[in-house]
């Protein structure tokens, strides 16, 4: 009896006694095999079936339609004349509806979708796995004009037509250099053109020994700290650019220190014409005078800010002289004349301190030093006295002559052992502070020469140097290669704008 007190059925308690029946004998291992291996191809024959009749359904027949006995359909009448049936308007043809199919019963689909095993490949063709991206919207297109054109008048022009670039763009310069604004096409100045042509033609003369001493044919720098604008530019002549030679110029702009107290160099080296090392020489000379003024930098600054005109120039002097020293011990070592391996050097400090205005100017050597105040150009070159050109003088302070010439020829002395060296080039140095609106340009002797023997080139870059601002690098660039006929040497300068 159950808990309930109820007879069980006969056949529930035949079922548990052989269920639990303890005499029946075991079933022992079954005939059917029974490994891994076949327990893998079991289901996955199972589950192929499943998706491929998954995938593939069977097209359900569509139903016969007959007429219906009830309505008076006569085969005949479609082969009636036209003119006996009635007139019909003519309807837009529609789609044609689809076919009831609700007499077939409906096919019951598995409860769970089924999907491939991971091993199987899929069923469709194979193909790249990509991201599904956005198509991008496409271009509208241009209006349509609202009135068509008149006869005899232009069409519009093609819209591609409208972003094609002039035939001269390359020559033209926009105001989007940075500055200065548009800047007018000039070639040459003077009524003749120059004998060269204005672009490189040849490189200079290589080998697998010199590839250290070549130098690029043009370097172009520029900087800003402060009040002041910097712009520096070096080319290569067209006489060295028409017979390969290298540029003899040297160009250095570096900045020792950070904040107010940094010290912006410009250093400005032309070699000797005809010299074979007058590029390295010119090379020597800027990197060695950087190298004594950042190991006294500090000093340098403290001094230009404090308007120190006295210890600059005593400073200075002797740094100079240090690298002179150094470029005839060079030429020993080389093998050369001194006179072969030297060059001139003209250099610039400028203080970051936008408080500080004074420009501090040093050199040996021919150049230039310009300024341009109020649209005119002022030549700031120091002036040296002819007593110091000539040497010592024998004057005493009432102008008496403290010994007397007596046009005597002196034997040379038997302790020399060799010719007299050249008189050193005599040092050049100038302080001088700053107006807002001014512009300083320091050159070598290659731009310097027509600076002051053709008036057309001062009178061009003051008018492309004006009011409207420091130009950009390339059109500064530009500026510097303004050419005339009779100057072909290099071109090394650099302009400071004051704000």
């Amino acid at each position: 009896m159950s808990q309930q007190g109820e007879k069980p059925a006969a056949h529930e308690d035949d079922w548990w006694r052989k269920l639990y029946d303890e005499t029946a004998p075991d079933t022992g291992p079954s005939s059917a095999p029974d490994s891994l291996d076949d327990r893998f191809d079991s289901v996955s024959d199972t589950v192929s079936e499943a998706v491929e009749s998954e995938r593939e359904p069977e097209p359900l027949p569509l139903p016969e339609v007959r007429p219906d006995p009830r309505t008076a359909w006569d085969p005949y009448r479609e082969q009636a004349p036209p003119s006996e049936e009635p007139e019909r308007k003519l309807e837009p043809e529609r789609e044609p509806e689809p076919v009831p199919v609700a007499t077939q019963a409906a096919v019951p689909g598995p409860r769970n979708t089924v999907f491939p095993a991971p091993w199987e490949a899929p069923a469709g063709p194979p193909g790249p796995r990509t991201f599904a991206v956005p198509k991008p919207p496409e271009p509208e297109p241009p209006p349509a004009p609202l009135t068509p054109p008149a006869a005899g008048t232009a069409t519009a022009p093609d819209p591609v037509a409208l972003h094609e670039l002039p035939p001269d763009w390359a020559a033209s310069d926009a105001p989007a250099d940075g500055g200065g604004g548009a800047r007018p096409l000039v070639d040459h100045l003077g009524d003749r053109p120059p004998t060269y042509d204005a672009e490189p033609a040849a490189l200079p003369a290589a080998t697998s020994e010199n590839l250290d001493a070549l130098v690029p044919d043009t370097v172009l720098d520029g900087a800003r700290y402060g009040t002041y604008t910097l712009r520096a530019a070096s080319v290569r002549g067209d006489s060295a650019r028409f017979r390969g030679e290298p540029r003899r110029d040297a160009l250095l702009t570096a900045r020792f220190g950070a904040a107010e107290s940094a010290l912006v160099l410009v250093a400005v080296a032309g070699g000797v014409r005809g010299g074979e090392g007058a590029h390295l020489a010119a090379a020597d000379a800027c990197r060695w005078i950087g190298g004594a003024v950042a190991r006294s930098h500090a000093r340098l600054s403290e001094d230009i800010r404090a308007g120190r005109r006295a210890d600059l120039k005593s400073g200075l002097h002797r740094l100079t002289d240090r690298t002179y020293g150094k470029l005839r011990a060079r030429a020993a070592e080389l093998g050369v004349e001194p006179g072969e391996y030297t060059t001139s050097l003209r250099c610039l400090l400028l203080s970051a301190d936008p408080d500080c205005r004074t420009r501090v100017f040093f050199g040996v050597g021919s150049g230039g030093l310009f300024r341009l105040r109020e649209g005119l150009w002022q030549d700031l070159e120091p002036v040296i006295p002819e007593e110091a050109a000539s040497g010592v003088s024998e004057a005493g302070p009432d102008g008496d002559r403290l010994t007397m010439d007596l046009q005597i020829t002196t034997p040379p002395s038997p302790y020399s052992d060799g010719p007299a060296p050249p008189p050193a080039e005599l040092f050049r140095f100038r302080a001088s502070v700053a107006r807002p609106g001014d512009t300083l340009l320091l050159c070598s002797n290659g731009f310097a020469e027509p600076m002051r023997d053709e008036p057309e080139l001062p009178d061009e870059l003051a008018e492309r140097w004006g009011p409207p601002g420091p130009p950009g690098l390339p059109a500064f660039l530009a500026d510097t290669q303004l050419r005339i006929k009779g100057y072909a040497d290099d071109r090394t300068c650099a302009a400071v704008w004051e704000a």
